[in-house]
């Protein structure tokens, strides 16, 4: 009996060291809250993809340091209500990490004061700059900031010797926090603002606007603030009227889909952007070819769909948890401090660094001037 109750003993540790790792290992519970349908779909249906291709990848590679993922993806339609009340629901009853998104800018404004009173990581998946200027702890951001998007164009604008302008903007977050950037840069650029207007995100036709602001003989360019359909609208309605300044649009234009939307009106069109759109085109050494040109395929692989600079937020955010974890470990504070210690890292909005005054951790150089050719996007040349 003495020999048999040895051996079990032993047999049973050995066991339960086999069983352990599969006993004690926990899911990692991260949150999202995007757009995924409703009108700003097209920005939320990729980030929510691309998460769900990403968990997929990672847990199939043992998931972050030995623990699965278990992303819990809440569709807000693009209502700040909505997204309010999901993210009170991942913070207090599934205990979420952190949390990914909103998809706009709107959405997460509203979800600042959320993020900070529970100290709970939020990574936006959202452009305004306001929603990381000023810093707050526990808010950050992928997409590129909107000042430097303003300051690209107005850049490229100085080149072409264009003075004086008209600015359209929708009634979004987005639209609003893009018009005061532009409004503010402007004169650093030696650049006047003689026409401005906003419209409704929902409108349908802007040929009245057009209208107006073409009979201004002073306008030497367009640009018009958005993420909605009405950036098509835009360039249709310009071309309908047989007026041909040039016309600029914010980084919210980089989806094929407003391309193929605007058809031939949208050929020429001028915005800055991330470099997914010309991942192939750049150079081996490059730090984000890597990343690009693999996001690109396995999306394109898995979905039958352009990959868009969209997606391309949710897989930076998840990632930089990814990064944030395996150096800090799954508890909020932690993954809040070792987001601010991420340096130098390739994503497919840039190329991050963060720190304890920079949330977005991204440059002007993040950014590479396009424009539409063959209803395609290329890199723009003068």
């Amino acid at each position: 009996m003495k020999g048999f109750g040895t051996k079990f003993l032993v047999t049973t540790a050995a066991f339960c060291f086999l069983v352990a790792p599969n006993v004690w290992a926990k899911d990692i519970k991260i949150g999202a809250v995007l757009a995924v349908t409703g009108p700003a779909s097209f920005l939320g249906g990729p980030e929510a993809r691309t998460l769900e291709m990403l968990v997929e990848d990672l847990n199939a590679k043992g998931g972050i340091n030995g623990d699965k993922i278990q992303m819990i993806i809440k569709d807000t339609t693009g209502s700040p209500e909505k997204a309010v009340s999901f993210a009170k629901q991942l913070i207090e009853e599934d205990n979420v990490v952190a949390i990914i998104g909103p998809s706009t800018s709107g959405e997460t404004m509203s979800l600042k004061k959320i993020a900070e009173d529970a100290k709970t990581p939020l990574i936006s998946c959202a452009a305004a700059e306001v929603i990381v200027n000023p810093v707050a702890s526990y808010v950050f951001k992928v997409p590129q900031n909107d000042s430097f998007a303003a300051q690209k164009i107005f850049q490229e604008m100085k080149n072409l010797g264009i003075a004086r302008i008209a600015v359209l903007s929708s009634n979004t977050g987005f639209g609003q926090a893009g018009k005061e950037q532009l409004t503010k840069i402007a004169p650093d650029f030696g650049i006047q603002i003689v026409e401005s207007e906003v419209y409704d995100k929902q409108i349908t036709d802007l040929s009245a606007v057009i209208a107006k602001i073409k009979a201004n003989k002073e306008v030497q360019a367009v640009v018009n603030w958005s993420i909605e359909p009405a950036q098509a609208i835009v360039a249709k309605n310009m071309r309908q009227a047989g007026w041909d300044v040039p016309l600029f649009q914010s980084h919210g234009f980089a989806n094929i889909k407003y391309v193929e939307a605007g058809g031939v009106a949208s050929e020429g069109i001028i915005f800055p952007a991330g470099r997914l759109l010309i991942a192939n085109l750049l150079p081996d050494s490059h730090p984000q070819k890597a990343v690009l040109v693999k996001y690109v395929s396995d999306y394109e692989t898995k979905y039958k769909e352009n990959a868009s600079t969209f997606g391309g937020h949710g897989y930076d955010a998840l990632m930089l948890l990814d990064a944030a974890i395996k150096a800090g470990g799954a508890d909020r504070e932690k993954i809040r401090t070792a987001l601010e210690k991420i340096k130098d890292f390739p994503g497919t909005d840039g190329v991050f660094t963060f720190s304890a005054t920079d949330h977005n951790g991204l440059g002007i150089d993040a950014f590479e001037m396009m424009t539409v050719k063959d209803g395609k996007f290329v890199p723009y040349k003068k």
